[in-house]
């Protein structure tokens, strides 16, 4: 396989063969499994092939050039095909996130719950569409986390690296689930704390979006301990600033640009930071605010009381402070990065992601 970069990232082009090269080899497994199990398989590949900007695999492999990766050496497929195994084990946490979340669309398409739904209708199958695109979804969301374990283990790693990249393997396994979990006993005890929130955002993003790919490509290059802790450091406050915009997005982004039909959080209560933050400040100085807040979060939203949400988040002052919020993270990110001893490259091209994950206009 031919790796291209850009001004020492991997291009997303090159991570995507990697990604299509992996699946193509799964393929003679799964066609001896009749048609059904072939077209669940192959709308795993597109969910996976057709949208994201691959940001994980791009900050593990980062992480590898800033910690003296050569992006020459004959070892360099290897290393990015071990990267790209991210991107499998990140479609895997949307597809079982759009369940829970009960969400209609991922990246302007279907969700793959609901195109399963959908098959089963186009199928003619028995039972109910919903129950079986649920139940399929779930399992080719479990297939692409187990496929995205192969795709590590199968990368052509030397052992030496394998061996140090296991523990952040099973970390960043270990705490996507931990936060998902987290932000469904959030939802479901109506917990309304900042600290609780930030909690989840720490480890269903911060951890597996920024920090943990970091220390990912850091332990394939066998960094020292110093370096891999300013990763952590950095990826913690980059992850949490790159939610932080999140939630503010899912309450007030464009849907052509973001996929997802703005509102949603608000409708499903999600308890984000931003929420906590409103119901915090409207608490201290606008009870009639904090009322309405809660009356409203959680239920299906009119367009008008959607504009009347919005506008309290912006008057108690809640969006303004997470602003701040992203801002300060990211200035502290800069400068633990730059004190860091990555290389001068990966330094430009991290500063460079933190300021697009973070920075995303609304």
């Amino acid at each position: 396989m031919t790796v291209s970069y850009i001004e020492g990232a991997a291009d997303t082009a090159a991570i995507d063969a990697a990604i299509s090269e992996f699946l193509a080899e799964r393929r003679a497994d799964t066609d001896l499994l009749g048609q059904d199990v072939v077209a669940a398989v192959a709308e795993l590949e597109s969910y996976v092939l057709r949208g994201g900007k691959r940001v994980r695999p791009v900050f593990a492999w980062l992480g590898w050039i800033g910690a003296g990766g050569d992006e020459r050496d004959p070892g360099a497929a290897a290393v990015l095909r071990a990267c790209a195994g991210l991107e499998l084990l990140h479609a895997s946490a949307l597809i079982h996130d759009d369940i829970i979340d009960a969400s209609h669309t991922r990246r302007g398409y279907p969700a793959a719950h609901v195109a399963f739904a959908e098959r089963h209708r186009t199928r003619g199958f028995s039972g109910d569409p919903d129950a079986f695109g649920a139940g399929t979804a779930i399992l080719i969301g479990d297939l692409a986390q187990t496929w995205a374990d192969v795709m590590v283990r199968s990368s052509g790693l030397p052992a030496d690296a394998q061996a140090r990249v296991a523990p952040v393997w099973s970390a960043v396994r270990s705490e996507v689930l931990y936060g998902q979990l987290l932000d469904l006993v959030n939802q479901a005890s109506d917990d309304e704390s900042i600290e609780s929130a930030l909690r989840v955002n720490q480890y269903k993003t911060a951890s597996y979006t920024v920090e943990r790919p970091l220390q990912f490509g850091a332990a394939i290059a066998g960094a020292g301990a110093d370096l891999i802790a300013a990763y952590r450091a950095f990826g913690s406050d980059i992850g949490i600033a790159f939610q932080l915009r999140d939630d503010l997005l899912g309450v007030f982004g464009d849907p052509a640009v973001t996929g997802k039909p703005s509102g949603d959080d608000l409708r499903e209560g999600k308890r984000t930071v931003l929420l906590a933050t409103a119901l915090q400040r409207a608490d201290e100085r606008d009870p009639a605010a904090a009322r309405f807040l809660r009356a409203k979060v959680g239920t299906e939203l009119s367009d008008d009381e959607l504009s009347s949400v919005r506008g309290v988040l912006v008057d108690v002052g809640a969006v303004s402070h997470i602003e701040r919020q992203i801002t300060g993270r990211t200035e502290r990110a800069m400068a633990v990065l730059e004190a860091s001893s990555a290389t001068a490259g990966a330094k430009d091209q991290l500063a460079a992601m933190a300021v697009k994950a973070t920075q995303r206009a609304l």
